[in-house]
């Protein structure tokens, strides 16, 4: 199946209007050969949005489970030793 028929029968179209100023900027990235056109802009300006948004999302539920269950000094404490030991090894 051609490109064009995948696009229009599997990918979902999104209409939007941007400021002139960030068109233009769109169209040097386009013209610099950054991208291949504004909708690659698009594309790529939205996964990379949803994707810091789902890290974000991620890091805060991986705090909030050490907040809710914060290490023991026991679990950590290896983790100190060996900090120490690599700077006494260090040959400043």
């Amino acid at each position: 199946m051609c490109n064009v028929y995948r696009y229009a029968r599997y990918m979902a179209q999104l209409v939007t209007r941007v400021e002139d100023a960030l068109a233009a900027a769109v169209d040097e990235l386009v013209a610099a050969g950054v991208v291949a056109s504004r909708s690659e802009a698009v594309r790529l300006g939205l996964e990379r949005l949803v994707d810091r948004y789902r890290r974000d999302e991620i890091g805060a539920r991986i705090a909030n489970g050490y907040r809710a269950r914060p290490q023991s000094e026991a679990e950590v404490a290896w983790a100190d030793e060996s900090t120490l030991r690599m700077i006494a090894e260090e040959t400043w």
